[in-house]
C-alpha cells in the first residue's frame, strides 16, 4: 500500500484565516531583523543588557535541563549546544572590535558569526512553523514537545551558551577598562 501524504486544507474563503499566520510571520521577521542588526553593527555597551543576559539565560538553561532530563538525547543536545555556544562566544569575543571613546564604550561583534547564529535561529523557527502547518499532530505535544526535541535543544543551547559567554566577556572588558582608566592612588594618599 503506497504512503500518501495528507496536506492540511486551508480555507482561503475568509481573509482572517491567513491573518494570524501573517501576523506571526511579520512579528518573527521583525524580531529577526532587529536581532541581526544588533549582532552585526557597532553598539554602545549597555549597563543593563549583559546583566539581563547573565541572569535570564542560565535560568532558562536550568529549567530546560530539568524539563528534558527524562529525554537523554534532548539533554545531550542541550548540553552539547551550550558547550558549542560557549566556544563560539569565546571566538566571538576574540573577533570583536572594542573601542573606548570619550562618549562611552563601544564594540562591534563579528558580522559573520552574528549572521550565522541569526540564520541558525531563523532556520529552526522556520522548520518548526513548517512542521506545525504541514505535519499532522505536530503541535499536540505542547510545551513538553519543545523539551523533547534534540535539535531544538541543540539550537537553544548554542544560542544561550553564546549569549552568556559573550555577555560575561563584555562585562569583563568593561571592568578591565575601568580599572585601567582609574587614576592611580599613591601610598601617601591611601592613609
Amino acid at each position: 500500500m503506497p504512503l500518501t501524504r495528507h496536506w492540511p486544507v486551508v480555507d482561503l474563503s475568509h481573509p482572517t484565516t491567513l491573518l494570524l499566520p501573517a501576523g506571526i510571520a511579520a512579528l518573527v521577521g521583525w524580531r529577526l531583523y532587529s536581532r541581526v542588526r544588533r549582532m552585526v553593527g557597532r553598539q554602545r555597551l549597555s549597563k543593563v543588557r549583559p546583566w539581563v543576559t547573565l541572569c535570564l539565560f542560565p535560568l532558562l538553561l536550568v529549567f530546560l535541563l530539568a524539563s528534558s532530563w527524562a529525554h537523554p538525547f534532548a539533554t545531550l543536545g542541550l548540553v552539547g549546544g551550550t558547550m558549542l555556544g560557549i566556544a563560539l562566544g569565546l571566538l566571538g569575543l576574540r573577533l570583536t572590535r572594542f573601542e573606548q571613546t570619550p562618549v562611552g564604550l563601544f564594540y562591534t561583534p563579528s558580522a559573520h558569526l552574528g549572521i550565522a547564529l541569526s540564520l541558525l535561529l531563523f532556520a529552526r523557527i522556520a522548520y518548526r512553523i513548517v512542521e506545525m502547518y504541514v505535519v499532522p499532530g505536530a503541535t499536540q505535544g505542547g510545551a513538553d514537545a519543545f523539551a523533547r526535541s534534540p535539535l531544538t535543544m541543540l539550537v537553544f543551547g548554542t544560542l544561550a551558551g553564546y549569549y552568556v559567554c559573550y555577555a560575561a566577556g563584555l562585562l569583563r572588558w568593561r571592568w578591565r577598562t575601568r580599572a585601567a582608566s582609574a587614576p592611580a592612588v599613591s601610598d601617601s594618599q591611601r592613609v
